[in-house]
């Protein structure tokens, strides 16, 4: 058996398909004149933009359009003067232009790689697509048909690039599984889009499953199982099988309250990253939104959305939830979400740094603006504020006298906002240790299990060789979320969960005994998570 990071939930059962990486070799490639090169190097850019733009639209049905805005960044990126100057610059220097891309695009990569933030690291499998795909065009070079594999397929590849997880046929592929990637990497979103088992980061996958074995992947723990005898295959069919059941069941919980059998009302909510996000929630009956994660709207641009641009945001969401609760967190960056144009000083461990609400109380202007968005959009809703990573009580004091200094600026200029709540996340073990004292202070509470679970744990998520460690129902993560509810419930304030443990169904019948108020779980999560507290005693 090999273990990985299972990253789209499922089952796959099927054939080892290799997908083998295609020769990019230009070292036969002659150079001939510097326009000649660049009309070669254009009409390369041209393929790709192209190309890219069909598998966007395919991505559209496939996934849907959230998704395939993924693709379309590749041709934003291509299209950026300065990325295809860089390569006609090294062609007017004397190079062809397979070595051009080449150069400019590892300098990128470069870039990107040395970055301790998840996120911007997973743009370098961006830039490795983008490369790779000139390349292939330049030089003529076709691969494996990801499209055409027969069906009960099971894809490998050391990396899925975005365009080639667009290029799959669900209806052949029964699952997939990487070399590398986390459950954040645009391999792992597209495949939960397009409800694909996925099982990312098994170390030496290509080598190890033969091309054409029988194999098993299970993309809810992350285990492989090679040449599975009759016994595995039957247990693991049954268990997709009771899988796509429990799938079609969960439509009866559309719309229904979240009650359990013993008449204790709790609340499902989504967590949402963009404003078009929001469709996605109401579709599955949310019953408000538990974590608006602010971050996504000052990424993939050069330059902090203004305040009329995050209000327009805020005001747009908090319309379409008709007065139902909108919880927004306040900027959370740094650690393993960097935005190139805020200039974050590079950190020897930026998890345990200047990120979140140390960086916004460090930048007044920034957070100002932000917060007045906010109390601006609350005008049109039932909005709340939250305070991301708090470690400390002076943290909350000096967040909530900029906030009161941003009603008076909004208040002598003569605009309209409106007073909201304040709230923390629980994310740090500091913050569970004075959870007594903090709520006292603040409105309500929402636990982060991510950043919680991996700080107590001393664990990186994205670590293969440590990943099994990374688990909420740890007994000292346990511990923690229990003190903090009870601290919650001692002062009055209401207690919710945005991590991903909200929507474990282990785990949650022991949540809703300890009193928590709100479940805060992905969009595709909210039935569940609903019927399992329907289930609860």
């Amino acid at each position: 058996m090999l273990k990985g990071i299972g990253a789209s939930q499922g089952y796959g059962i099927g054939k080892a398909v290799i997908i083998s990486d295609i020769s990019t070799d230009y070292s036969n490639v002659k150079y001939t004149d510097a326009e000649a090169e660049k009309s070669r190097l254009q009409a390369a850019v041209n393929t790709f933009i192209s190309e890219t733009n069909a598998l966007a639209e395919s991505l559209k049905t496939n996934a849907g359009s959230k998704e395939s805005e993924i693709l379309e960044g590749h041709i934003a990126m291509l299209r950026d003067p300065f990325m295809l100057s860089q390569m006609q610059e090294s062609i007017d220097s004397g190079v062809i232009a397979e070595k051009a891309v080449d150069t400019v695009c590892n300098m990128f990569i470069d870039i990107f790689s040395a970055t301790d933030d998840e996120l911007t690291r997973q743009r370098v499998s961006d830039i490795r697509d983008i490369k790779d795909s000139l390349l292939k065009t330049l030089l003529g070079a076709d691969g494996v048909d990801i499209s055409s594999v027969e069906e009960n397929s099971v894809l490998i590849a050391k990396d899925f690039t975005p365009s080639m997880t667009s290029k799959i046929n669900k209806k052949n592929v029964n699952a997939i599984i990487t070399e590398v990637g986390g459950v954040t990497s645009h391999s792992a979103i597209l495949a939960r889009a397009m409800g694909i088992p996925a099982v990312l980061s098994v170390i030496d996958a290509t080598e190890k499953i033969k091309d054409g074995a029988a194999v098993i992947a299970d993309g809810f723990n992350g285990d492989i199982i090679l040449n599975p005898n009759e016994e595995q295959i039957a247990e693991y069919n049954k268990k997709q099988s009771e899988y796509i059941a429990e799938k079609e069941n969960l439509k009866a919980y559309m719309g229904k309250e979240s009650i359990t059998q013993s008449g204790i009302k709790k609340a499902v909510y989504a967590n949402i990253g963009k404003p078009e996000d929001i469709q996605n929630v109401i579709q599955n009956s949310a019953e408000g939104i538990g974590l608006f994660r602010t971050e996504f709207l000052f990424m993939d641009r050069n330059s902090e959305p203004t305040e009329e641009e995050q209000f327009e945001a805020y005001s747009t969401v908090a319309k379409a939830m008709n007065n139902k609760e909108v919880i927004i967190r306040t900027l959370d960056i740094g650690g393993d979400k960097d935005i190139p144009y805020l200039k974050i000083e590079k950190e020897e461990n930026p998890f345990l740094g200047h990120r979140a609400i140390r960086y916004c109380l460090d930048n007044p202007l920034l957070f100002k603006s932000q917060i007045k968005a906010i109390l601006r959009a609350a005008v049109y809703g039932n909005i709340k504020i939250m305070l991301p990573l708090i470690t400390a009580l002076d943290e909350v004091r000096k967040a909530k006298e900029l906030i009161e200094e941003c009603k008076t600026d909004l208040k002598n200029a003569g605009t309209n906002y409106a007073d909201t709540p304040v709230g923390i996340m629980i994310e740090t073990p500091a913050a569970v240790m004075i959870s007594d004292i903090l709520a006292k202070e603040v409105d309500f509470f929402s636990i982060g299990t991510n950043d919680l679970t991996g700080y107590i744990m001393a664990v990186d998520r994205g670590n293969a060789k440590v990943c099994s460690l990374y688990d909420t129902l740890q007994t000292p993560v346990l511990r923690a979320i229990e003190t903090t509810i009870k601290n919650a419930k001692a002062n009055g304030i209401a207690v919710g969960m945005c991590g991903e443990a909200a929507t474990d169904t282990a785990l949650i019948p022991s949540l809703v005994k300890w009193g928590l108020d709100e479940f805060s779980v992905s969009p595709g999560n909210i039935l569940l998570t609903r019927k399992t507290i329907c289930n609860c005693p």
